[in-house]
This record gives structure tokens, C-alpha cells and sequence, in this order.
């Protein structure tokens, strides 16, 4: 896919979470690799071959443990960033420590935040007004999006617990969001038997600009041109703006 994307003229591939052994998979806890490590150098090298920018999540281990980690590599293959998923399932707590720090970083095509799947929760959008404050343009969300085995693509499961917080984010601050989600079923950990459907989901403040089909029996490339927004305010002048949009700031214990 990374070929292909840059085939396509892409400036840039966001790929899903933890892609190299799969999310809570047993495996994670022998298995974890250091990044740099053999899977992020694998996608170091893809990068620099196919000259384009990659955002993927990977199991890091990592200070005596392990985490689940995304990357962003610019299109040499080296590491402009690397960030570990801070709203962390509790079934994630047997695989994974949680993450400490956020981080924005600036590209060409304007500035990044990366955060990972459940960070995006309704619960976990501080994390998404975290990046938003930063400066963040774009938020790039490797993700595993999982869902019933009986689940089929006659209901929308995306709709409240992806679609409305991407679209929070996305009107409050003017950013585009983007989560990227795998596809199959689960096999080991405690979410055996679930499957990962795609739905992949690109969001900007007018709403869906892009989106991937339901599907768990295969992975397609979705291309999208994203109009990066100018995000001018800094500071105190993001709430003076929030508040002029009719945001009303409660105190919260």
C-alpha cells in the first residue's frame, strides 16, 4: 500500500494500529520490538523507496515494558516523531504502559499531532483539544476499530462513537482528522472472535471527505486531497475564537 499510495502521487500514508502483531495480541508481550527496531526500520526503508511520508502504529518495547506506539517518518525514513496511545483500553493494561507525552510537529504540507484510536473516545477528546491548542492542522489516528462478529454493514456502528467526535475536533478548531483501521478477524487476546471492518474515516469541519467501505475480508487504499486549514490562532486567541463559535467553558471537578 505504501507503493501503491506513492504510485499515486500521495504525499502522505496513514497505516493502522499496531500493525506489526495486532492489537492486544499475546504476542506483544514476547514479541515487542524497540523502535528504531526491525518493524519501524522495515517502514523507514518503504518510505525513503517510495519517497512519501508514513504514519503507522507499531508495539514498542520500550523502558522494561511495552507500548503502543505510532510513528510519522518523512519520505528519507527517518523518525520525525513517535507517540504512545494515552487513553488506553483497560484490556489493553496487560500489553501496553500508557503513554506521557503529546507532540506536534511541522511538515510541508502544515502541522501534524498523532494520536492512536480510543484516544479519540468521547472521554478521551482532551487528548484531540490537547493537539488542537498545539497548532495541529491534521490529526493522523492509527486505529482497530472492532466490532461484533454479527455486526454487518446494514448498521452504521461509527456513526456516534467515531464520525461525532472526528467531527467535534474537526468544527471547533478548523483541523482535519484522520484515522486509518484495519480489516479481518481477531485472533488471541481478550477481543478474540471480534472483527475489524475498515470505515476508515477522514473528517475536516464541512464533515465525511473521505471514508473506506465496511469490509473485514480485505484492505483497500483510499486516496483523498485534504485542504489544509490555516489554524491562525495561538494561545488565548483559540479560546477567544471557540467562544465567538458559541463554546461555553465549564468548570469540570
Amino acid at each position: 500500500m505504501i507503493e501503491e499510495a506513492a504510485a499515486k502521487g500521495c504525499d502522505l500514508i496513514l497505516l493502522p494500529e499496531t500493525l506489526d502483531l495486532g492489537w492486544t495480541h499475546p504476542s506483544a508481550l514476547l514479541e515487542a520490538q524497540p523502535v528504531p527496531g526491525v518493524y519501524s526500520d522495515f517502514l523507514a526503508a518503504a518510505a525513503a523507496r517510495h519517497g512519501i511520508f508514513v504514519c503507522a502504529g507499531l508495539t514498542e518495547k520500550s523502558d522494561g515494558g511495552r507500548y503502543n506506539a505510532a510513528i510519522f517518518l518523512d519520505p528519507s525514513g527517518a523518525l520525525l516523531l513517535k507517540y504512545h496511545k494515552i487513553n488506553t483500553l483497560t484490556v489493553e493494561h496487560p500489553f501496553y504502559f500508557v503513554g506521557q507525552r503529546l507532540e506536534v510537529i511541522a511538515t510541508p504540507f502544515g502541522k501534524i499531532g498523532v494520536n492512536i484510536c480510543a484516544d479519540n473516545y468521547i472521554d478521551g477528546l482532551p487528548i484531540g483539544h490537547a493537539l488542537a491548542r498545539m497548532g495541529a492542522q491534521i490529526i493522523l489516528s492509527p486505529s482497530s476499530w472492532t466490532v461484533d462478529y454479527s455486526v454487518d454493514e446494514s448498521r452504521d456502528p461509527y456513526r456516534e462513537k467515531w464520525i461525532k467526535p472526528y467531527s467535534i475536533l474537526a468544527k471547533a478548531y478548523d483541523l482535519v482528522v484522520i484515522g486509518t483501521t484495519s480489516v479481518g478477524y481477531i485472533v488471541g487476546g481478550p477481543y478474540e472472535g471480534k472483527k475489524m471492518v475498515g470505515c476508515s474515516l477522514a473528517v475536516d469541519r464541512t464533515g465525511i471527505i473521505a471514508r473506506g467501505p465496511f469490509n473485514e475480508f480485505a484492505g483497500e487504499l483510499i486516496v483523498a486531497d485534504i485542504a489544509i486549514p490555516s489554524r491562525k490562532e495561538k494561545g488565548t486567541e483559540i479560546g477567544q475564537m471557540l467562544l465567538k463559535k458559541g463554546y461555553q467553558f465549564e468548570e469540570v471537578i
